[in-house]
């Protein structure tokens, strides 16, 4: 789960790590409202989407009076904010933020990820923060420096001070950035974080450590214990297929092919939409409807599925353990009387209860196209995609 800038920075706030001053609004006049209450004589005005390079896509402006604090406002509010994470679609600005000018010294980066290898959190850091961080990554990946942090002692303070020093922060102001980066740790571990970025950390030119920008994600599967994480949410930020799918305990994921993927198990599903690829086919979806799919949620797979107007064919392949084939083989029964299924569909069945299943589909009375394994029913799907 993602969450804006503002809503990271007020969790980063609560474990210490200083900020500038904003606030969030939904319109121009509480734009200028916001500005007034902030003072002073700089503002910033921030896109708030759930994607990185705003700044380069126009997202984030200087305002110098209230005037422009109105004009920028009307002209990012509403707009479609096109960066190289959202795609060349873009993403519709909901709300900005408005925030302190800072008086900027010096641009860091520091971020924090889950590292699967050690099984640790990493503490990552470059000198070189901003905009081009991904370009510092890939060309001069010797100025990211790293600590693995011991869960037991949490990031020590010789840690903080080392890679502090290794990114060029001063010693007069080694004291705040570990103040900052044990923050940082603690905001991670605290909420269940799978990413917790500050880019660009910055020196003010009176000499203060600061997180002049912030960004979170969160596990999913460690929601259920923070209900005050999902109710930052926001709902026009993601899919509206993909939120449909969860009300349904599907995992689904639109694609840019045409062939819809139907499958029980998400390494199954990653498998079927390689083999896809293998044959020359594109994957419209990735859809898992889990151990335990029903008829009723196999039917609403297909409607998600048939939301999709590029949808030329739907291979459903399914391994039945837990999941039996035959309830399988009801569900897309069900599913393609209910939904009146016009585009080609092919279906492969193996495990438990297949003789059952396969019965089914074929005293269904429905074209459905039965395959054998995996590659044949690719091969068809691709086929049948191309007719």
């Amino acid at each position: 789960m993602k969450i804006h800038e503002y809503q990271a920075k007020e969790i980063l706030r609560k474990f210490g790590v200083v900020t500038p001053q904003g606030i969030a609004c939904f319109s121009i006049d509480e734009a200028v409202a916001a500005a007034k209450k902030l003072d002073g004589r700089l503002w910033v005005v921030k896109a708030q989407i759930y994607a990185g390079g705003r700044g380069k896509g126009g997202g984030v402006k200087i305002a110098r009076s209230l005037d422009e604090v109105r004009q920028l406002a009307g002209e990012i509010l509403g707009m479609t904010l096109i960066t190289h994470q959202t795609g060349p679609q873009g993403q519709v600005v909901h709300r900005i933020l408005i925030e302190q000018g800072i008086d900027i010294s010096k641009e860091f980066y520091v971020g924090m990820v889950v590292d699967r290898s050690s099984q640790r959190v990493c503490l990552m850091a470059s000198s070189e923060g901003g905009m081009e961080i991904e370009q510092v990554a890939a060309n001069t990946p010797e100025k990211i420096h790293k600590v693995l942090i011991d869960p037991i002692t949490g990031l020590t303070d010789h840690d903080a001070d080392e890679i502090s020093s290794k990114i060029g922060i001063n010693d007069a102001n080694l004291s705040e950035a570990r103040t900052l980066l044990q923050g940082l740790y603690q905001a991670f571990d605290n909420t269940d974080a799978s990413l917790a970025e500050i880019n660009p950390l910055t020196l003010t030119a009176d000499n203060q450590v600061m997180a002049l920008d912030a960004k979170m994600n969160f596990d999913d599967n460690a929601l259920f214990r923070h209900p005050d994480i999902v109710a930052l949410r926001d709902l026009d930020e993601e899919d509206p297929d993909e939120i449909e799918a969860a009300k349904h305990d599907l995992s689904y994921i639109p694609l840019d092919g045409n062939i819809g993927c139907l499958v029980n198990g998400a390494g199954l599903a990653m498998a079927t939409m390689d083999i896809i690829k293998l044959y020359g086919g594109s994957p419209a979806n990735f859809l898992d409807v889990g151990g335990g799919a029903t008829a009723e949620k196999v039917t609403e797979a297909f409607k998600l599925m048939l939301r999709n107007p590029k949808l030329r064919a739907i291979m459903v392949n399914i391994f039945g353990g837990i999941m039996k084939c035959d309830v399988i083989a009801e569900g897309v029964v069900m599913a393609a009387r209910g939904v009146k299924l016009e585009v080609p569909l092919i279906v492969r069945l193996e495990g438990t209860n297949v003789d059952l299943g396969k019965k089914i589909l074929a005293e269904s009375g429905l074209p459905i196209i039965s395959a054998n394994n995996m590659a044949d029913a690719a091969q068809k799907a691709v086929s049948a995609a191309a007719a």
